[in-house]
Formats: structure tokens, C-alpha cells, sequence
């Protein structure tokens, strides 16, 4: 077993989902963290500096005063990247910035649950007091921000700065609060298509079978099939079988391929008459 390995072994953490799914995941290690961070912060400098330009250029060309335009634009600009740009990628599937993207990481729930809009908000809106807010004492110490006020801040930040290397999941204290952590999540290559891919059996499953499931637990039924790991499979292919009243005699594997094509294809044409079942607790 090499060091990487090792390593990987003790970053690695056990995630229940609610439908009772242990997924193993590998913690982002606090370079790949650190490295997103900054890839992320060179994204915002650079839209900073080409609304400035832009702000200059039509400065110039209304004949206004580019100081205060420029000063304006960054103010807003600044306020606005800061507070959305990792909220609004964060949100998204991915749940990821482009420079957790770029490292293979993304943002997941610690309680095995969908991640929340509120613990976005939360473990975003506690960065403002972990860096930037103290980072603004510090850059301000020359534009009549007492020295004392600076070298509080900038201990602050270090504080901070160097709190995930203190606990052994590697969280910020925005994640701490949040309920998050930020997980490796590789980007797969060549994904077999689970619906088109051949299976050794052919399954018929009623319309009761099938809506027993949503959305929700497609998207981990597909994950747990990509995944392939034998316990985890025969585990979930148990819980399936006992709720629908499954009593067929096939394997574990060709089941769950069989009930994930019928439940994809369940799901997929009623939303062709507008029908969308989010999870298997949505019977409205």
C-alpha cells in the first residue's frame, strides 16, 4: 500500500444516506482545498479587472471622472463575487466551484442528505468573517485604519486560515457550522449509460413498483451501480426488493440494473406530462 493510499484511508469517511446507503468518501486534503481557493480568487480578480476597464473606457467616452467610476464598480463588484460566486456554483448539481471543479472536489452534507440552500448560505456567509472582513482591517491600515486594528485582523485571519489543519475532517469553520464537508469527487470517464448498457435478465415491474421510488433515490440507486461495490449492492437491493414485494430469484446486480432502467423510464415519461416526483415521501 503506497502513502497516497494511507492517506486516502484516513481522510476516508463513511456517508449514511437517508435511504440507508453507505457511500464512502475521501476528504479533500487542505492543499486541494487551498488550491481552489486561490484558483477561485484569481476567477474574481480577473472579472474585477475587466469591469474596471470596461468602467474606464466609458469613463473616457462620457467624459466622466474614471476615479469614481472605477472606485464604484469595484466596490459593487467586489461585494457581489464575494457573497454570490460561491453560492450560485455551490447550488448548482455540482455543488462546486471552477476551482473545486478544476481539483476534483465538491461541497456534500454531513448527514447523508441533500445539500441545502441554508447550509450554502451559512458556511459561505461565515467566510465574510473567517477572511474577508479581517482582510479589509489589514489592506485598510494605511487608509486611516489604526495599525493595532490591522495586526487584529490579520491574526484573525490566521486563525482561521489554519483551523482546518486543527481537526481531523479538515473543515472550516463555515463547514463546521453548516453541517458540510468538501469531498473528493473525480470526474469519471466514459460513463456507461446504466439504461442502454446490456443486463443478463429482463425485468417486468408494476406501476406500484415502480412509484414507490422518486428522483432522489434514482440519482443514488445510480451511483450505488457506478460504484459496484458488492455490499453495498446486495444492502440496497434488499431494502428495494422488501419495499416493492420483489420476490423474483436473480442477483443482486442484474436487479438493481433491471429496477433502476424501469424506474428512470417510470420517472421519465411522466414528466412528459408534467409530473415530477422529487423523492419517494412526494405523493401529492
Amino acid at each position: 500500500m503506497t502513502m497516497t493510499d494511507v492517506q486516502e484511508n484516513i481522510r476516508q469517511r463513511e456517508l449514511t444516506t437517508p435511504e440507508g446507503v453507505d457511500l464512502r468518501l475521501v476528504l479533500a486534503d487542505a492543499g486541494e482545498r487551498a488550491t481552489a481557493f486561490l484558483i477561485d480568487m484569481a476567477i474574481m480578480a480577473g472579472v474585477l479587472i475587466a469591469m474596471t476597464l470596461i468602467a474606464i473606457g466609458a469613463g473616457i467616452a462620457a467624459r466622466f471622472k474614471a476615479a469614481e467610476i472605477v472606485g464604484t464598480i469595484w466596490l459593487l463588484a467586489w461585494f457581489f463575487l464575494r457573497n454570490f460566486y460561491f453560492m450560485a456554483f455551490e447550488l448548482s448539481p455540482r455543488a462546486a466551484t471552477w476551482g473545486k471543479r478544476s481539483q476534483g472536489l465538491r461541497v456534500v452534507a454531513r448527514n447523508g442528505g441533500p445539500l441545502t440552500a441554508e447550509a450554502i448560505f451559512v458556511r459561505n456567509a461565515m467566510r465574510e468573517i473567517e477572511i474577508f472582513l479581517p482582510l479589509s482591517f489589514v489592506f485598510g491600515a494605511g487608509g486611516g485604519v489604526d495599525g493595532w486594528i490591522a495586526i487584529a485582523g490579520l491574526v484573525w485571519s490566521g486563525i482561521f486560515l489554519f483551523f482546518p489543519l486543527f481537526n481531523r475532517d479538515r473543515l472550516r469553520v463555515g463547514d463546521l457550522v453548516a453541517g458540510t464537508w468538501v469531498v473528493r469527487a473525480p470526474k469519471r470517464v466514459l460513463d456507461v449509460d446504466l439504461v442502454a448498457a446490456p443486463t443478463d435478465v429482463e425485468l417486468a415491474f408494476t406501476t406500484a413498483q415502480l412509484d414507490a421510488y422518486g428522483i432522489k433515490e434514482l440519482s443514488v440507486l445510480e451511483d450505488v451501480l457506478r460504484r459496484a461495490d458488492p455490499d453495498t449492492m446486495k444492502a440496497v437491493s434488499t431494502r428495494i426488493r422488501n419495499k416493492i414485494g420483489f420476490t423474483g430469484n436473480v442477483t443482486d446486480s442484474n436487479f438493481l440494473r433491471a429496477y433502476y432502467k424501469g424506474l428512470r423510464g417510470r420517472l421519465e415519461g411522466r414528466l412528459l406530462f408534467g409530473r415530477r416526483r422529487k423523492d419517494k415521501y412526494d405523493t401529492a
